[in-house]
């Protein structure tokens, strides 16, 4: 296998509880596996990792500082602008903060922005130069298997 590909996304996040029921809104889905420090969800080819803040600073060693712009963000990308209309909204629903509506952008596609409760940052994009699979992954033009 490449060695190139994310298999999972860790969060430190200051409730793990509400951070779940968050995703869970988004549908992500809880795994058994996990406890009160941890909890892991699935979401298609990717798993998510919900661990506290502090928690997961000590593992990196490295210091747990304020939060704000942290250079990153997480996107989904939708087979449709109604798809990402949709899945803004349903953020927003579940308590996300919406920080950019859901519009036509400068590259040709269409993107928001939201924060989960945590203020980690995702994009919901519908890109129509990067087809999506069946499994709903991207595909870059010239990719090769």
């Amino acid at each position: 296998m490449n060695g190139a590909h994310i298999s999972l996304v860790s969060l430190g996040v200051a409730d793990i509880e509400r951070s779940v029921r968050f995703y869970e809104a988004l549908g992500w889905v809880r795994s058994g596996t996990g406890d009160e420090s941890v909890a892991f969800l699935q979401g298609g080819n990717i798993a998510l990792g919900l661990i506290g803040r502090a928690a997961l600073a000590e593992d990196a060693n490295v210091d747990d500082s304020a939060a704000g712009f942290s250079a990153v963000t997480l996107a989904v990308n939708l087979p449709s602008e109604a798809d990402v209309d949709e899945h803004f909204q349903k953020a927003l629903a579940a308590g996300a903060a919406g920080r950019k509506p859901p519009q036509k952008v400068f590259w040709g596609g269409y993107s928001g922005y939201f924060a989960d409760p945590d203020g980690h940052l995702w994009e919901v994009a519908h890109n129509p130069f990067f087809p999506l699979d069946d499994t709903g992954a991207i595909r870059l033009p010239g990719e090769t298997e």
